[in-house]
């Protein structure tokens, strides 16, 4: 219920609006000149706003996004990986409090959000660091707006962002030969890396593989964990996305692989001579076995994850189409893997123009 009401002050006759947010709780608008400033008042923001069910509670938008960075969070806990939790507290801490921490949500303007996006571009944050910082403040805003705390989240729309460059020329491909000979190379790991570059699995899913996920009567990986470096711990999750797999494995590597397994069911299939988790290696020279394997192989500097685009590649060069990479590779979508290796398929769309020349160049 709404009601204008007058009272009266030293200065003369003043108006108020008294009604109940959509919580139940009372509350009130005072020091309306005219009865009519006032019913226009009530008209705008408290009748159609409710009405419209886009009540926003006037003294909401006096918050500040520090404020409501510690709500994010929380919504987000049992949500988000750990590995994902420190990225985001880390944009927040270095990019986003330091600019927006202070300010009143109700008073960011699209121009501000544009101008930091900018700025931070122009001192020489990559995209990705720009892109995940300004994610932390969509996603705030956002939150504000469906709690009602602002009408709308505008100061995020729109703004032009920087290009993530998609890493393709980085990427590096080793042919079957070369992995083959960078596993010899490769000591006690010289299994993983055929794992990796055969399989496809992503290093921490590698990490987190247990004995009893290999079907050796399926010929499958079964993948449902990792384990990942977070800040100086090994953290065990699940896989990407949420999304647990089961990867075929070449009968040929599948020999191999059980003849090495360990006897309890729960060890770890890969880790360290000590028995620690499998650590993190660099490509750069001298350091770990893995700068130690390329450089005696004769292959150029490349990263571990380089393995996973391997085994993309030689799954598409064996005639693996796009449904069944993804479902090896784990991907939420067919067109997700396009995206990423659509230049792997190009390249098969050659292959495949040849093979039907093959085939009808006696007919035509």
């Amino acid at each position: 219920m709404v009601t204008i009401t007058g009272y009266e002050t030293k200065t003369g006759r003043r108006w108020e609006v008294r009604y109940r947010k959509p919580n139940g709780r009372s509350t009130r608008k005072r020091g309306f000149e005219r009865r009519r400033d006032a019913e226009a008042w009530m008209a705008e923001h408290v009748v159609t706003a409710i009405a419209t069910n886009s009540y926003v509670a006037p003294s909401a938008g006096a918050m500040t996004v520090g404020m409501l960075w510690g709500k994010y969070v929380a919504a987000h806990e049992g949500v988000w990986k750990p590995s994902h939790l420190r990225t985001q507290d880390s944009a927040w801490r270095v990019h986003v409090a330091p600019v927006f921490g202070e300010r009143r949500i109700a008073s960011i303007v699209p121009s501000d959000v544009q101008a930091w996006v900018s700025s931070m571009s122009a001192n020489g944050a990559s995209a990705s660091t720009v892109l995940r910082a300004f994610g932390v403040l969509k996603g705030i805003m956002e939150m504000a707006q469906r709690d009602r705390l602002v009408a709308h989240a505008d100061c995020v729309e729109h703004i032009q962002l920087p290009h993530k460059p998609s890493g393709k020329e980085d990427r590096h491909y080793l042919t079957p030969e070369q992995l083959v000979a960078l596993a010899a190379e490769s000591g006690s790991h010289g299994l993983l890396v055929l794992v990796l570059g055969l399989c496809g699995l992503r290093w921490g899913e590698a990490s987190g593989l247990r004995a009893r996920d290999v079907d050796v009567d399926k010929g499958v990986l079964h993948v449902r964990r990792t384990i990942t470096k977070v800040g100086t711990r090994y953290v065990e999750g699940v896989p990407k996305s949420w999304e647990r797999r089961d990867v075929p494995v070449p009968a040929s590597l599948l020999r191999r692989l059980q003849a090495s397994l360990p006897h309890d069911p729960d060890a770890l299939v890969f880790c360290e001579a000590d028995g620690h988790a499998l650590r993190q290696q660099s490509s750069s020279p001298a350091w770990g076995w893995w700068s130690r394997a390329l450089e005696r192989a004769g292959l150029e500097r490349m990263t571990c994850h380089d393995l996973r685009h391997t085994a993309a590649s030689i799954a598409v060069s064996s005639g693996a189409n796009v449904k069944a990479l993804q479902r090896m590779l784990g991907h939420k979508s067919a067109a997700m893997t396009l995206d990423v290796y659509a230049d792997l398929f190009d390249e098969d769309l050659l292959g495949v123009s040849t093979r039907v020349d093959e085939r009808v160049q006696s007919l035509l």
